[in-house]
């Protein structure tokens, strides 16, 4: 399965030296687009949105169809497209210290492929592994979950949650767990943020 061709795609994260980058990571519905919005609010910084979210909606809408293995490239290439270009706006806020908050990564759908498909096209996988972010987070499987047209694996949240903590685990990637209500997620995250150099 993995003979692609990954010629056309240009997966290279570019983020200025002065981005304090953060990803959040995660099974489905534990919160992370609420946590994104939440510390963009709480900073007055910027959030990338999940591109592959777009990316299929779009698709279910006008095809009734689900993402299939030649969705993982493009999506790849939307997503760190995306971060990119707001990378780049970021450095130009006029704070002392800019953050980026990243509502997921090439690594979780690096992870999500390997879920699905029992394998990741290369390109994906080099680039996601050669990704760097100041603070990674993963959100603990304690709020309901709630449905919509993408999300297909309400019991299968705990399981999905381990499989990216073995992942990180293997690939010797720090992390930190978040979890609890809203508000305390954010003052975790705010005091974790204080131990970063900026």
């Amino acid at each position: 399965m993995n003979g692609n061709d990954a010629t056309a795609y240009n997966l290279t994260q570019h983020t200025p030296k002065s981005v304090i980058s953060v990803a959040i990571l995660g099974a489905e519905s534990t919160g992370k687009t609420t946590l994104c919005r939440d510390l963009a609010a709480h900073f007055g910084s910027l959030w990338v949105p999940e591109y592959m979210r777009t990316y299929l909606q779009e698709k279910w809408d006008k095809e009734q169809l689900t993402c299939t293995w030649d969705d993982l490239l493009p999506i790849a290439q939307g997503q760190i497209e995306l971060e990119n270009k707001l990378a780049g706006q970021a450095a130009q806020t006029p704070d002392n210290a800019h953050y980026l908050f990243c509502d997921t990564s090439l690594f979780e759908l690096m992870v999500y492929a390997n879920w699905y498909y029992g394998d990741c096209p290369e390109a994906l996988t080099k680039a996601a592994l050669a990704h760097h972010y100041d603070l990674i987070l993963l959100t603990e499987v304690d709020i309901p979950w709630v449905a919509d047209d993408l999300r297909d694996s309400p019991h299968q949240r705990e399981e999905i949650s381990a499989y990216f903590t073995s992942q990180l685990n293997t690939h010797q990637i720090p992390f930190r767990q978040i979890g609890g209500d809203r508000d305390d997620r954010i003052r975790q995250v705010v005091k974790w943020l204080e131990q970063i150099d900026v």
